[in-house]
């Protein structure tokens, strides 16, 4: 996952959650009053856009070149999802050399792209904390709740090309986790019932432990919502807690995931942590709810 966009009406909120909670650089302002910023070398990595509800406004995948990137939308043509070309200027504002997007089954909006801007030795953290861990790894991972979960794990395997990392099966809840290199997920999908499109959270991981303690010190220092304690996840081995973002999307801020391999063999797992991960606030929306 090379970028992400966010859609909220809470853009200002997240300036401060952004660089204040999370560590991210918040950098100069882009047109339409979208908060950009910065979380390695990629000239940007999120961007929070406003709008009327909170929503998901495009993922941004990178493929190796603009081949890659064109045979993979032939693929996802052939499928049935319309591709478009972005326009120079539409790529330039990704930060990327060029992309082609489309609206999956589910109604999310894939970007493919090739070439991203960077420049080294230019992420200054928002506070003192140790960086986050991308590169080949990409930005991090996103979890997707779909209204139909047999539909879109067929094409996000047999049309996207990623792979099944695992399964969890717990009681009811049944999650679907994907890998693309070796970042054990990148990708992760969940149905709460027929209808219900939406995110529970995206991932990102730093470089240290305990920039994770910091960051929950931290919320609590600025009045800042923790959704669960921090805790280890039974299938990736992230040490992570979960923050409740301005726009309701939880950000897992963790360090420590497991990397996978080519001998790597999906597993089913009947729990989601080995400990921790408690639920601190209740009361607060369980998930960012796009349609229902």
């Amino acid at each position: 996952m090379a970028y992400l966009g966010l859609v909220t009406p809470a853009v200002a909120e997240w300036r401060t959650f952004g660089s204040e909670i999370l560590g991210l650089q918040l950098i100069e302002e882009g047109e339409g009053g979208v908060a950009r910023f910065r979380m390695d070398e990629a000239d940007c990595r999120l961007w929070v856009h406003p709008g009327e509800k909170n929503d998901i406004g495009y993922i941004g995948w990178q493929l190796t070149g603009e081949k890659e990137a064109r045979e993979l939308g032939e693929a996802v043509a052939a499928a049935g999802s319309a591709i478009t070309r972005a326009t120079p200027e539409e790529a330039s504002a990704r930060c990327v050399a060029g992309y082609y997007w489309f609206t999956d089954p589910a109604g999310f909006r894939h970007e493919l792209s090739w070439g991203q801007y960077v420049t080294p030795n230019s992420f200054l953290p928002g506070w003192a904390m140790s960086g986050f861990r991308t590169g080949e790894q990409g930005m991090g991972h996103i979890v997707l709740l779909v209204p139909d979960l047999p539909a879109a794990d067929k094409f996000y395997r047999e049309v996207m090309g990623f792979h099944q990392s695992d399964c969890i099966r717990d009681g009811a809840r049944a999650l679907h986790f994907y890998h693309c290199n070796g970042r054990h997920h990148s990708l992760a999908i969940g149905s709460p019932g027929p209808g219900v499109r939406g995110a529970h959270h995206i991932m990102l991981e730093v470089n240290s432990l305990h920039d994770v303690g910091k960051a929950v010190d931290r919320c609590e220092l600025l009045d800042v919502p923790v959704s669960k304690s921090i805790g280890c996840h039974t299938n990736d081995r992230m040490v992570s807690t979960y923050i409740f973002s301005p726009s309701v999307l939880r950000v897992e801020y963790g360090f420590g995931g497991v990397e996978i391999d080519d001998l790597w063999e999906p597993k089913t797992y009947s729990r989601t942590s080995i400990w921790g991960h408690k639920e601190l606030r209740p009361d607060l929306p369980p998930a960012m709810i796009i349609e229902s």
